[in-house]
């Protein structure tokens, strides 16, 4: 449901141009931040419906962030979408595996990743 809040993790500034205006187009509140670190500190201080995590990002990446959201109790239940260009066979898998509640490679289908955001915040 359009209206949550949603943190963008991407540090590719053409990519985080484009989830950000796609998501506030759509209704959608939106945080931004380029590394790991910085989207740990933002989940915590913030209520999220969801993450969009670039899995490779300086500093820790997503899949460190990922650990470490679920570890804090303020952020554990945060649902966690994996944005990542690494789209070989069996990284779906990975990624599932490694606790993200779903996954996107890059580049990434508009229309699927509002279906897929949309699913996400309708399971909280």
């Amino acid at each position: 449901m359009a209206g949550e809040r949603i943190l963008v993790v991407e540090d590719n500034e053409l990519n985080m141009k484009l989830f950000h205006d796609v998501l506030q187009a759509t209704g959608y509140r939106t945080l931004k931040a380029s590394t790991g670190e910085e989207a740990l500190e933002l989940a915590a201080s913030h209520p999220l419906a969801l993450v969009l995590m670039d899995v490779q990002l300086p500093g820790i990446d997503g899949v460190e962030t990922l650990a470490r959201l679920r570890r804090d109790e303020r952020t554990a239940s945060i649902r966690v979408l994996a944005l990542t260009a690494q789209a070989m066979d069996g990284d779906r898998a990975r990624f599932l595996e490694a606790g993200f509640d779903g996954y996107l490679s890059k580049p990434v289908d508009v229309a699927e990743l509002l279906r897929t955001v949309e699913e996400l915040c309708d399971h909280e």
